[in-house]
């Protein structure tokens, strides 16, 4: 007899978008974002899901494909280093 465990539905998950994104990108890999959502909601009970993000102009759509998948976006302006010596 398999038993099931109830999930919590009351999970929120913070993602660090930059970090996300550079883990799979090194694995070679590329990430659905609408099937991670979903993946979040049926493994964990993820009830809202945050992701930490630069906001630079020439990625609004997908800014908007992230909100279309269910994740809530926390932008922030990037800091932007120019002519740095070391």
């Amino acid at each position: 007899m398999i038993k099931f465990q109830k999930i919590n539905q009351n999970n929120y998950t913070y993602i660090d978008g930059a970090n996300l994104y550079n883990g799979i990108n090194d694995a070679g890999w590329t990430l659905d974002y609408a099937r991670f959502r979903v993946w979040l909601t049926e493994k964990y009970g993820v009830k809202k899901a945050y992701i930490f993000i630069g906001l630079i102009p020439k990625y609004n759509k997908l800014y908007t494909y992230l909100q279309e998948s269910g994740f809530t976006l926390m932008l922030k302006f990037p800091i932007l280093v120019f002519n740095v010596q070391y």
